[in-house]
C-alpha cells in the first residue's frame, strides 16, 4: 500500500468516526430531553438499565442508521479539503488516474461495508428486541401497549380461497371472539364457519371454535350445523394476526428468512413487510459504495465557494436518497409491490448517478 493510500485511508476514518460522533450524541441529547419526564416517574427504573438497555441500544440502532449519511457527509468534507488545498490536482499530476485516486476510498467503504453487514444481520436485531423491551416496559403509553396486548377487527388470508376474521383476539389469554373462516372456490362462497369465540392451544397446535355455527353452500340449498365446541387446525397462528414490523426488526436474518419460508408453506399472504426488513439489511450496507463513489466525484474538483458548495450538494443529494429509501420501504410492504425491487430501488437510482459521476470525472 503506498503512501497516498495510508494518507487518505487515514482521513477516510477519522473523518468518518468524527462525524458519526458529532450525530450520535446530539440524537442522543434531544432523546434525552423528550424522554427524561417518563424516566424519572417510573420509580423501579435504575441507571444502569436506562445506560445498558436503552442508550446502549440506542446508540447501536441509531449508530446504525446514521452509517450512510455519516460516511457521506465525512468523504465530502475531507475530500473537498484536499481538493481545496490543491492536493487532488497534485495527485492527478503525478499520473494517478481517478480509478487510481479512489482504490482507498473503496478499501475504506469494503471495511464499512462489512461492518455495517454484519451489523445488520446480526447485532442490531438482537439489540432491537432489548431496546423493544424496555420501551414497552417504560415508555409506551396503556394504549400503545394494549396494541400488542390484542388486536381488532383482523382479517388475514390464508390461501387463494381461504380467508379468517376476528373481531377481536387476545395475545395474553390466547382467545378470539366472533371468529369467520370463509371457503371460496373461484369467486362463490362454498363453506364458512363462524363461532362465538376461539381459544389457540399451542401445546397442540389447534384451535378450539366455542358455540359454532357451520355452513355448506350447495347449488339448490344450504346445509347448517352447529354445536358448542370444536376442534380444528389452520394453517396460521396467533402471531400472524399481530402487524410485524417491530417483530421483524427484533429477529435474526437466519430467523426471519426461516419464518418467510414457513409462512409462504402455511399458505400466509403478503409477507412483504418482512421482505423488505431482510432486503433491507444487504442493501444498505452496499450504499457505502454509492454514497463514497458519489462523494468522492462531487468534491473532488475545486469549486468556488469551497467545501461549502460541495457540503450543500452533499446534504441535498443524501436528502434525496434517505426519501427515497423510505417512500420504497413503505411502497415495498403492500400487497402487490415487488419488496426486492423497491428496497433497491434508491441503489439503482443512485448506482446510476454514481456511475454518470464517475465516467465524467475519469475523461477529466
Amino acid at each position: 500500500m503506498k503512501i497516498i493510500d495510508k494518507y487518505i485511508l487515514k482521513k477516510y476514518f477519522t473523518s468518518f468516526i468524527f462525524t458519526l460522533l458529532i450525530l450520535i450524541p446530539i440524537a442522543v441529547s434531544i432523546d434525552i430531553s423528550e424522554k427524561v419526564g417518563k424516566f424519572l416517574k417510573a420509580s423501579d427504573l435504575t441507571l444502569d438499565e436506562i445506560i445498558y438497555d436503552y442508550y446502549l441500544n440506542f446508540v447501536i440502532n441509531y449508530g446504525n442508521t446514521f452509517m450512510p449519511l455519516a460516511l457521506f457527509i465525512s468523504v465530502i468534507m475531507f475530500t473537498s479539503k484536499l481538493s481545496g488545498n490543491s492536493e487532488v490536482i497534485a495527485i492527478n499530476s503525478s499520473g494517478i488516474s481517478f480509478k487510481r485516486f479512489l482504490r482507498p476510498y473503496f478499501i475504506g467503504a469494503t471495511t464499512i461495508a462489512l461492518i455495517s453487514f454484519y451489523a445488520n444481520h446480526f447485532i442490531v436485531p438482537k439489540s432491537n428486541k432489548t431496546f423493544e423491551k424496555f420501551q414497552e416496559t417504560y415508555l409506551r403509553s396503556a394504549s400503545k401497549k394494549q396494541q400488542k396486548r390484542a388486536v381488532y377487527k383482523v382479517s388475514l388470508q390464508l390461501s387463494d380461497d381461504d380467508y379468517v376474521y376476528f373481531g377481536s383476539y387476545n395475545f395474553e389469554n390466547k382467545i378470539g371472539y366472533n371468529f369467520f373462516y370463509e371457503h371460496f372456490e373461484g369467486n362463490e362462497l362454498k363453506y364458512k364457519l363462524n363461532g362465538r369465540s376461539i381459544n389457540w392451544k399451542e401445546k397442540d397446535s389447534l384451535f378450539t371454535i366455542n358455540q359454532y355455527k357451520k355452513r355448506y353452500v350447495y347449488a339448490k340449498k344450504d346445509s347448517i350445523s352447529s354445536g358448542t365446541k370444536m376442534d380444528t387446525v389452520f394453517n396460521f397462528q396467533p402471531k400472524d394476526l399481530l402487524y410485524v414490523s417491530y417483530l421483524a426488526k427484533e429477529m435474526s436474518s437466519l430467523d426471519l428468512s426461516y419464518h418467510i419460508k414457513q409462512s409462504e408453506d402455511r399458505g400466509v399472504k403478503n409477507l412483504n413487510t418482512y421482505k423488505v426488513e431482510l432486503y433491507k439489511r444487504t442493501s444498505l450496507p452496499i450504499s457505502s459504495f454509492i454514497l463514497t463513489l458519489i462523494a468522492v466525484s462531487l468534491s473532488s474538483r475545486k469549486r468556488r465557494g469551497g467545501i461549502g458548495i460541495n457540503l450543500a450538494i452533499g446534504i441535498t443529494l443524501m436528502f434525496i436518497y434517505v426519501f427515497f429509501l423510505k417512500v420504497s420501504e413503505v411502497l415495498g410492504s403492500t400487497a402487490d409491490a415487488l419488496p426486492l425491487l423497491m428496497v433497491w430501488f434508491p441503489n439503482i437510482i443512485f448506482g446510476g448517478l454514481a456511475i454518470y459521476l464517475y465516467i465524467a470525472n475519469a475523461k477529466r
